[in-house]
Parts: C-alpha cells; sequence; structure tokens
C-alpha cells in the first residue's frame, strides 16, 4: 500500500482459516491508515510473530491451535505490552467474553461484524478506548454482575455524577472519546478526566469494566 505519510496502525492476523484470513487482510489493505504486518494460522506462532514485530493491534481468533486467544493474550501482556488485543469471533461465549476482558484484551466482535464497524473498532482500540460487540454487551453485563462486582468490595455507584453516568451511558452506545465531547458540548480532556474520575469512584481500571458495572446495575441503559 502507498504510504500516505501518516503513522499506520500495525496488524498482525492470528486466523486459523486461511479464507478468513486472506478475507480480512484484503479489506484492511484497502484502508490508508492501517497496515497489515503479519499472518499467523495458530496460537503459537501468533505469539511468536507478536513478540518479534511489536504491532499495534493484534487481531485474533479466540479458538485457536496450539494455544487458544486467551492464552496468546496473557502471553502478549508480559512480552508484547504495548500491542493491544482484539478478538475476533463466530462465538458469542459469555465466559470466553469475560475471561478475555478480566486479562486484558482491549476489544470482542463477532465475526457478523460489518467492514466499516471493524475498521473504525481498530481505530478506537488503537486509540485506547475498548470496544464490546452490541450483541454480546447486555449478557456480559448480566455475568460481570454476579461474577465479579457484588463480591469484590467496589465502591457504591452513587458517588457516580449525573454527567458521569451520561457518559457513560453514550460510550456503552459505542461512542468514542472524540464523540461524546462533541455530543456534550465538552473538550476530549474532559471526557478523559470524567473518564478518570469514574474509575477512581468504582475502583476500576478500564473502560469496558465501568460499562459493564453501570450496566449490571441498571445505572444506565444501552440501546440497540
Amino acid at each position: 500500500m502507498e504510504n500516505t505519510g501518516t503513522k499506520q496502525i500495525t496488524i498482525i492476523l492470528v486466523e486459523d482459516h486461511s479464507l478468513m484470513r486472506q478475507g480480512i487482510r484484503n479489506t484492511l489493505e484497502q484502508v490508508p491508515d492501517m497496515e497489515v504486518i503479519g499472518e499467523a494460522e495458530d496460537g503459537q506462532q501468533g505469539v511468536e510473530l507478536i513478540e518479534k514485530l511489536k504491532p499495534d493491534i493484534a487481531l485474533m481468533d479466540i479458538r485457536l491451535p496450539k494455544l487458544n486467544g486467551i492464552a496468546v493474550v496473557r502471553r502478549i501482556k508480559e512480552t508484547a505490552p504495548h500491542t493491544k488485543a482484539l478478538m475476533l469471533s463466530a462465538y458469542d461465549d459469555d465466559d470466553y467474553i469475560l475471561a478475555l476482558m478480566e486479562i486484558g484484551a482491549w476489544g470482542y466482535l463477532l465475526k457478523t461484524t460489518k467492514t466499516d464497524v471493524l475498521i473504525e473498532a481498530i481505530r478506537s482500540v488503537h486509540a485506547g478506548e475498548p470496544v464490546l460487540d452490541p450483541a454480546v454487551a447486555a449478557r456480559v453485563a448480566r455475568l460481570w454482575a454476579s461474577h465479579n462486582i457484588e463480591s469484590s468490595g467496589k465502591k457504591t455507584t452513587g458517588q457516580l455524577s449525573s454527567r458521569e453516568l451520561e457518559i457513560l451511558e453514550l460510550a456503552a452506545r459505542g461512542l468514542r472519546n472524540k464523540d461524546i465531547a462533541t455530543q456534550l458540548n465538552l473538550s476530549v480532556r474532559t471526557v478523559e478526566g470524567h473518564f478518570a474520575s469514574i474509575f477512581n469512584k468504582l475502583n476500576l481500571s478500564s473502560r469496558v469494566e465501568a460499562i459493564m458495572y453501570a450496566l449490571s446495575q441498571n445505572l444506565i441503559v444501552k440501546e440497540t
């Protein structure tokens, strides 16, 4: 692909089905700000390639030969912490999704995701904004509530301001920080500050955790 002069988002694909892998590559190679720098057909090969090339994004399936997606994410968190894992799977298994969020995956999309949504998700994750497929978000929220929140001693949500809840609701609808800022007539820095406050009040560390918490406690409603 021709270099446009701007830094491209570097991506490694980890997918055992060659036709799917090639299709994704062909799609992403048409996007000016993205570059696929490697492919792997199993989890072990994926880990080795990610450790060697240190891409911005590892776009991977969950059910892989040799090492599954969960094991791959655990490994690269230690050896390639700069790389953000974005899962793309045919399965919407609650336990897989929750485990991946807990160990640090940046997003989970289904393979039925439309091309433009996938491209925007890659950009969001690269910008530090986790993504979760709308089809599974509500189910994960319920699982999150029973598995993680009630017994974790998190602070009460009464401390969240109406503005913070408003921002969380927009985030749950898939809006990025710049879009939230535009809709609420705020600066991006102010939105980032509100997220920092939310994380501190709830004793949480990520946007996905905060959204899942708010959904599980019925503090916000996610429109589909």
